[in-house]
């Protein structure tokens, strides 16, 4: 295939500053119901970028399990790499693909764990396979197989046969308070709609700005 010769053109809808919402939050909501009425395939999945102390990134795909004017949270195991890259460096970016709608939303700030109490809800709001997971997987570390998580697995299956399977101490959620978010829609000749929301640092409030595309 040649890629040179392998586009589409947007065509599906245009961004004003009179369509937006003052509040970035409430945009996002709108633009989020939107991709869930569209029953686009995981609307809530989201790559997340981190970088260790020397700058060096990394992306990989996570869910969004909550949001509100704090900031954007996922859940990840403390000992991951992307846990030990914010803990070098507390800087991320989160971008959702919106591709079906021909929109992709980006979020720039910095991160910090969430409350015990918070996680702790979350958890027990996951399925009994899930909530085993977590304790099974200690993520980003090498292993020779799958069959030593399938073991693992396994014994953790025994282990809490007969009881609720508690949080475990390596695990739980961070937000993204985020300092950034841009709202892009796709455009014919890709004169695509840009706005960046960014916050003042003097007093928290949200300047918008449209963006050359």
């Amino acid at each position: 295939m040649d890629l040179f010769e392998y586009r589409n053109e947007y065509t599906r809808a245009g961004l004003d500053l009179p369509d937006l919402d003052a509040n970035p939050f409430a945009q996002f909501r709108k633009w989020f119901d939107q991709a869930c009425e569209a029953k686009l395939i995981e609307p809530n999945a989201m790559s997340l970028c981190t970088a260790d102390a020397a700058g060096t990134p990394s992306v990989r795909t996570v869910l969004l399990k909550a949001y509100d004017e704090r900031g954007f949270v996922f859940f990840t195991n403390y000992s991951s790499r992307k846990a030990e890259q914010i803990a070098q460096n507390p800087k991320a970016a989160l971008l959702f693909p919106w591709l079906g709608l021909e929109r992709q939303v980006s979020v720039e700030g910095r991160v910090e764990k969430i409350s015990t109490a918070e996680s702790l809800r979350y958890f027990l709001s996951r399925p009994w396979g899930s909530q085993l997971g977590a304790w099974v997987s200690h993520q980003s570390q090498v292993i020779s197989s799958r069959s030593v998580l399938l073991k693992k697995f396994d014994e953790m299956k025994r282990k809490f046969s007969e009881g609720k399977v508690p949080l475990p101490d390596f695990w739980g959620g961070y937000r993204l308070v985020p300092e950034r978010i841009e709202f892009w829609q796709g455009r014919p000749s890709r004169l695509h709609d840009r706005f960046a929301y960014e916050r003042s640092r003097e007093d928290g409030t949200w300047k918008i700005a449209r963006l050359a595309p």
